[in-house]
Order: C-alpha cells, then sequence, then structure tokens
C-alpha cells in the first residue's frame, strides 16, 4: 500500500474541484505564487494516503516538503503564513485585521448554509454525478452515478442539518441574493475584500462563492446573471497572481461598500453565533469532563423573518474565537475605532458576547483548550 511517506519536492494539495475548502487552499497558494501539485481525492487516495495519514476522510489535506501533514484550512493557510510571510494576508491596522477575520467567518461557517441549499436543492443531479466521478474517475457514468448517490448522501443531508429545511428555501434565497448584491457592489469598486490586497477574507469568501455557487451549473448561472463583478473577482482570486499586490487602505480605514455586508453579517450570523454560544455553555455544564461532541442538538435561528432549526456545530465557535480574539486584543484608539464601526453595523451582539471558555480544534470538531 502506497501510504506516501516520502516528502514531496513542493507542497501537495489533496483536494477536488468540487469541494468548498480545498478551493480555498487551492486559490490562496496560486496567489501566494507558492509551487503546488494537486493531487485529486478520489477512493483510493483516501484509502491509500489521506485515512493512515490523517485518521479520517477528509480533505484538503497538505504535505509539505519538510513532511508535515496539514488538514483543515485554518491551520494551512495558518501553518504555510508563518514560513511564506511574503506577501503577507494580514492587514497592518487593527480593524481591518478584526474585518477580515470577521470576513473569514463569514465564509467558512454562514455561507455554508446557502451554498449547500443550492448544491442539493437546485444542482443535486449534477453533484451526484460529480461525485461519482471524482471517486471513481474510469468507471461508467451509470457506476458514477451509483457511487456518487452513496458517498455523497452525508453532504446532501447537510442541507437541512444547517438549516434548508423545505421552509427556509426561501428565506436562505432571498439572504443569499441580498448578500450577492451587496458584494456585487464592492467588487464592482475593488479589487479585493479590502481594497487592492487580497487578505484572508478573501480566501473565505471564496470557498463557497467559487466551489459551489460559481462552478454548480444552476447556481452559476444565477451568479453569472445578477453579480458579474463577483463573478469576475473569483476569476481573478482563482488564477496565479501576476503582478504585485496593491497597497492596503491607509491609516486602517475600510472601504465604504463593506458596511451593508458587515450589517447582514451582524444580523444573520451573530445572533446565530451567540445561540450557539449559549448552547455550549449549557452542554459544558451538564456534561462536565466530556469530550465535546461534533454536533449538540440543534436551535432556532431567523432569517428574513423567518424562523427555522439548525445543528449547532462548536466548530464555528472556535472559528468565531478568532475574531473575538482579534477585537479583545485592540486597545486604545484601536478599541475606540472598532467600537465605532461595529456601533454602525449592528454589531452589540459580537461587542458583548459571552465567550464559551478557549476552544481548540481537534480533527472535525475542537475540544476545550
Amino acid at each position: 500500500m502506497n501510504t506516501e511517506t516520502t516528502p514531496p519536492t513542493a507542497l501537495r494539495l489533496y483536494g477536488a474541484d468540487i469541494s468548498y475548502f480545498s478551493a480555498k487552499v487551492r486559490a490562496y497558494l496560486r496567489w501566494k505564487g507558492l509551487a503546488f501539485e494537486e493531487v485529486s481525492a478520489n477512493r483510493t487516495v483516501y484509502q491509500q494516503v489521506i485515512i493512515p495519514h490523517i485518521g479520517f476522510p477528509v480533505i484538503p489535506v497538505v504535505h509539505t516538503p519538510e513532511g508535515e501533514w496539514l488538514q483543515d484550512t485554518t491551520d494551512i493557510i495558518d501553518a504555510l503564513e508563518a514560513r511564506h510571510p511574503e506577501p503577507g494576508l494580514r492587514p497592518p491596522g487593527a480593524v481591518q485585521h478584526l474585518v477580515a477575520r470577521l470576513f473569514e467567518l463569514l465564509g467558512d461557517e454562514w455561507l455554508l448554509l446557502p451554498a449547500m441549499h443550492y448544491r442539493w436543492h437546485h444542482n443535486r443531479e449534477w453533484a451526484l454525478q460529480a461525485f461519482g466521478a471524482l471517486a471513481m474517475p474510469e468507471a461508467t457514468e451509470a457506476e458514477q452515478r451509483s457511487v456518487g448517490e452513496r458517498i455523497a448522501a452525508p453532504f446532501a443531508q447537510a442541507a437541512e442539518l444547517l438549516g434548508a429545511e423545505p421552509a427556509m428555501h426561501e428565506a436562505v434565497e432571498q439572504a443569499y441574493l441580498g448578500l450577492l448584491h451587496e458584494l456585487n457592489t464592492h467588487f464592482t469598486q475593488h479589487n479585493f475584500v479590502l481594497g487592492e490586497h487580497a487578505s484572508v477574507a478573501d480566501f473565505g469568501l471564496y470557498g463557497p462563492l467559487y466551489a459551489h455557487l460559481y462552478r454548480d451549473p444552476a447556481s452559476g448561472a444565477l451568479m453569472k446573471r445578477v453579480a458579474p463583478a463577483v463573478v469576475r473577482w473569483i476569476e481573478r482570486l482563482g488564477t496565479a497572481r501576476s503582478q504585485p499586490p496593491g497597497a492596503w487602505p491607509a491609516d486602517d480605514t475600510l472601504p465604504e461598500t463593506l458596511l451593508p455586508l458587515l450589517a447582514r453579517q451582524m444580523h444573520e450570523q451573530m445572533p446565530d453565533l451567540a445561540e450557539s454560544a449559549a448552547h455550549l455553555q449549557r452542554w459544558l455544564a451538564e456534561h462536565p469532563g466530556e469530550p465535546v461532541p461534533r454536533v449538540i442538538g440543534k436551535h432556532r435561528f431567523e432569517l428574513e423573518g423567518q424562523t427555522g432549526q439548525r445543528i449547532t456545530r462548536p466548530y464555528a465557535l472556535w472559528m468565531l474565537q478568532r475574531a473575538r480574539d482579534a477585537y479583545l486584543a485592540t486597545e486604545g484608539e484601536d478599541r475606540l475605532r472598532a467600537d465605532l464601526l461595529l456601533a454602525q453595523v449592528g454589531g452589540e451582539a459580537f461587542q458583548t458576547l459571552i465567550d464559551p471558555p478557549p476552544l481548540r480544534r481537534e480533527g472535525l470538531s475542537v475540544a476545550l483548550a
């Protein structure tokens, strides 16, 4: 059995075109100008490489020339940024850094909802065939379709578990179209989220917007029709960078076109995260000393005036913790400007959040730090 024990000469990315988080890492590697090769994660690769080294079936995975195996996009990017600091993803200003973390949180965690909804409720047949073709590229179309139905089943169920129940479909789509409109307005005026220099904000958003909502045929046609500037941003970020990045905005300022997007995040995502944090606190009190599971039941959430239910995922709180850490690290004038921004966008729930105990990532879930 080939378990890839010899380190590669360049970074090796195990991923897939249809994978939300593979897209995030792939775009990052291209923009940074890091040499890498991509290996399509078919069934054999999972069995012979990924599971022996990671312990469970997951992508993306990066194998480094130093012999390390990196998993989870957040940890992959953090590790590679430490080794390849230029051009850096972290903006110089404290408020800009906070906003970059907020958009990373938005893309990684909140856009899972529309991404999964459109894939499995508007692109289902295409997705089943694509999963089968990834797993068994040499099989017939009929065999691929059969395999796709089996291996895609957990992903297909995720749409409803994340909140896209039938009664919430219209709300999910209204919210997504509102987001697309606001992003389109922003990218009509700016090349990247923070202006003319890509940051972790861009790569966080790129995962769902490219891998599900641009590539999948029905949602891709929708995006091309209503948000052409978003399409141009996707195509610009997904190709190798051909010139040095532009300057960060001076004096820790932000493009005004980000304010509606931040307001949407604070209105939609933050109440959901606050409820998740409270749910985790209750669970910890009721289960002292027990490992934190990947899912701890469900909680209510609201979107476009409709109320639904979705699973409570402690992992989302680990990502929230990164944005909260960026906020809590601000002091003096930086804190005043951060609070002014949050007041402008309705961010009181973020400012006053009662944080759960510190968390650390552990595989596909989290544990108490």
